[in-house]
This record gives structure tokens, sequence and C-alpha cells, in this order.
């Protein structure tokens, strides 16, 4: 596998100096990576000071440098309060943030790299960290950290990649209209892919079909001769196309339809994740994937595609996802034995809305019962939904039911609605706020069980996560 090692700087003083149009410090530098974040500062990283609503990083430059930083990009008028030595240089400029969009734009223009763009409704980060990990089979692959989507993530994370980059993988999200059109001309992609358009932040539109336009925005900035890898199974997917179609580039539909052009053919729940039947471009391949559900399964056939058409090396890639591992908080899963039994914890606590609290909840449906004797969901609110939000979280008691879940914890003023609508014998709980119920969900789980956590960020669902695993790692070690 090739992986992305720095065998230059990622950049120079000079380079820097040159991106911004600016006077140069007098002493150059070698800068291995950037930050905003003077706590994560590692040696070697440009500190960028942004001055931000309720904190400026002009404050905290002192820090930056005791942590190794080898420069920092500040505003012109900064005054150091105390003397810095001639090894920790500044770059000033008229404004930090917008010299961070500048030094992005001059990193896309002068690499080579391959692009993908990734934006959604659910699915991005994994989807992402699909590209990553299959890409890297082919070359250098610079991807975006964690959920780096935003109008400061994506400057970050482009300024961030080398130029010797084969590839570049970025997330691109949004929560209101018009978000996506900047980051989306800042990456200009190969391909864009959107996962899936479902009523997420839809407090903020008027519509899903608004939604479909906002997500629509990332083929804004995709370059000439660029491809659109679309879900074939969204009820949105032709007004999606007919987006595409308005900037003249490839369609590439994705999912189980027949009319997909990376089609899922098969998908088969195991013990350690699933076994995947795909057809991609009329190139069949089968491969394990080391994680459950079956909207995975889709995310990993629209990967595919974008690894096929960057040029990537799909046989290869598809191997690559039986070493898979889903991102922190989004379907990982810790087991346990115990002395009464196997214990299957899956924390989906990094996000909720009613598309991926579904998926959720049909993973945990899928899990073994011969294994696993009960089934136990712990939900916590799903915001951003607007005045259909009781709706929306009352509603999930069919998935609760079809999926076969035992019983359900419910944290917030939302999931009331949902513990209201469950039959008495699988109300396991509710509590106005997360940090309530954690207690009773440790009395309750027990050696046997399977357990699912979800919910938005918002509503503190790791913690719960967090201190089962602590609990069940003491009784199985």
């Amino acid at each position: 596998m090739a992986e992305q090692t720095a065998t230059e700087p990622l950049w120079t003083g000079a380079e820097i100096a040159r991106a911004l149009d600016i006077t140069p410090p007098a002493v150059d530098v070698a800068v291995s990576g950037i930050s905003i974040d003077s706590r994560t500062v590692e040696r070697g990283d440009l500190f960028v000071a942004i001055k931000g609503e309720r904190s400026d990083g002009h404050r905290f430059i002192t820090a930056a440098f005791d942590n190794g930083a080898a420069g920092a990009l500040v505003s012109r008028d900064y005054a150091p309060q105390v003397p810095l030595a001639p090894d920790e240089p500044l770059f000033r400029v008229n404004d930090p943030f917008t010299a961070l969009e500048e030094l992005g734009r001059v990193a896309r223009a002068r690499t080579d790299a391959r692009i993908a763009a990734v934006t959604g409704s659910v699915g991005k980060t994994t989807t992402k960290e699909m590209l990553r990990a299959m890409l890297a089979e082919s070359g250098p692959t610079h991807a975006s950290v964690k959920s780096y989507n935003n109008f400061m993530g994506v400057p970050l994370s482009l300024a961030r990649m080398p130029a010797s980059s084969r590839f570049g993988v970025f997330e691109i999200g949004m929560n209101h209209a018009g978000e996506i059109v900047p980051l989306t001309k800042l990456v200009r992609p190969n391909v864009a892919i959107v996962t899936w358009v479902a009523p997420v932040h839809i407090e903020f539109f008027a519509s899903e079909a608004e939604i479909a336009r906002a997500k629509a925005e990332i083929f804004e900035g995709l370059e000439q001769g660029g491809a659109a890898i679309l879900p074939a199974d969204n009820p949105h997917f032709e007004s999606l196309a007919a987006f595409a179609r308005e900037k003249s580039m490839r369609i590439v539909p994705f999912g189980q339809s027949p009319k997909a052009e990376a089609r899922l053919v098969s998908f088969e729940r195991t013990e350690e994740g699933s076994v995947v039947t795909a057809d991609i471009f009329d190139q069949p391949v089968t491969f394990a994937l080391a994680a459950p559900g079956r909207h995975l399964a889709q995310n990993a056939v629209a990967a595919l595609a974008g690894v096929s058409l960057l040029g990537g090396d799909v046989e290869a890639a598809s191997a690559s996802l039986a070493r898979f591992e889903v991102p922190e908080g989004r379907g990982r899963s810790a087991s346990f034995e115990t002395p009464q039994g196997a214990l299957l914890v899956i924390d989906e606590s990094y996000n909720a809305n009613p598309a991926s609290m579904r998926a959720a909840l049909d993973v945990l449906g899928q899990v073994s019962s011969t294994r696993y004797g009960r089934r136990i969901a712990v939900l916590g609110d799903m915001l951003e939904l607007g005045h259909d939000a009781p709706q929306f979280h009352a509603s999930l008691a069919s998935a609760v039911d079809s999926n076969g879940i035992d019983l359900v914890f419910c944290a917030g003023p939302l999931m009331a609605n949902l513990h209201e609508n469950l039959p008495a014998g699988k109300r396991g709980g509710w509590a106005s706020v997360s940090e309530d119920l954690r207690e009773a969900v440790l009395d309750a789980v027990r050696g046997g069980d399977a357990v699912m956590i979800k919910g938005s960020l918002g509503s503190r669902m790791g913690p719960i996560a967090e201190a089962l695993r602590t609990r069940f790692a003491s009784l199985s070690g």
C-alpha cells in the first residue's frame, strides 16, 4: 500500500510568502503541517491565528511556539507581548483566515492530484474515509481529517495537501443553501459524490427538494470532464441528475437500482461485518467489508466508482475494505466476553437524523439473535429538524418494531415523543438529558445484549457509549 509520506516540507517560508504575496520573514522555515488550534500544534506546524466570534488566535501564539510551531500567520497589526526568537517567524497578512483560504487555493493549483469531493445528508465522513483507504492502495493520498467539511475545515484541509499527492479526498458539508459553492470552487474536484438526500438540517429549508438543490451546489466547482456519482435509489436522483446535466458532466448512478453503473448486487451480514458483491462499470467485484450495514455497503460501492474514475486500482481498493474501520462514533463496534455471555456495543453517537437513525436500527436488527439475546437501543434527540421534529421522532417506533428491538432508552425532549409511542414493554426509560440516563442504561445492560447508542452530537450520547465500554472492558478483562 502506498502511504502518504513527507519527503519534502509541506511549505517553505519562501513558498508561503509567494503564495500570499507578502514579504517573507528574515529566516526561512520548513513547515510540515498547518494548525488553527495552539493546543494541537505539532513540531514544524504553521499556526494560523484566526480571530473568531468567541476567541482570537493571536492570544495563543506564544503557546503555539512553545508547542513547536515553525511559524505563525498573523494580522499585520499584531504586536507580540514578549519578543520572539529569530526561529519563531511571523507571516503578516491583512486577514489570517483569508490567507488560509489562499494557501488552500495555491495548494490545489500546484498539485496534479486527482480529487474527489463528497457531500450528502448522511454517510459523508465514512465514504470519505473509505476513499482515503482505497486510493492509498494506488498512490500517495491526502484527505481531510475528522469532519473538517465547513468554511474553515475545507481550506485548512486543502492547505495541508502535499504537492506530491496523487489523490485528494475532501468532505464538503452544509446546513444552509449557498455554503457548498465557495468550498467546491476551492477544491475543484474531478469527481463529486452525493451519498444521499434526506431531511437533515431541514429547519433551515422549506423542503427536501431544497436540500437536494443545496447538495447539487457541489457540481459548481467540478473540473471540466468531471463526473457526478449520484444515489440512484434516492427520490431526488432525477433532480440531482438534472442539476449535473446543466454542467455537462458525466452522471454515474450508484445503488441497487438496475440503472446503476456502480451497482450493489448482493449484501450478506457476517459476524465480522459483511460480504458484498458489486458491479463497477461492468467489472464484478466481491469483497469483505469490516463493518455491518447495507448503507455502508452502498457507500462502498459509490467510493469504488470514485476510485475507478480517478484512475485507482479497483481490485486493490476493494480488498482494502476488509481492514476498514468506521470512524469513531459512526457505527464502530466493540465486543466483550463477559461471564454472562457476549456483549456488543455499537457506537453511533456522533450524528443522527431520520435516515441514519433508521439505518442504525436496521444494523442493530441484523445482529445474531443466537449470540445476542436482547437488542437494546439508546437514543438521543435528532436536532435541526424544524417543526416536524416531534413526528420524526415518534415515527421511529415502526423501525424499532420491524427490527425486533427489545428495549429502548430515550434521552431528550424530542425523544420523549418516541418513548410515549412505544409499547410499555419496550420502554427502558427516558430522561431529559443523556447524563441522567446513563446509570439506568448501565444497570440494565448485561452480557448477552447488543446495544446501539445514537443521537445528534449535541445530545451528548457519546459518554454513555464510553461508560458501557469502560464497564464491560473491566468485567471481561
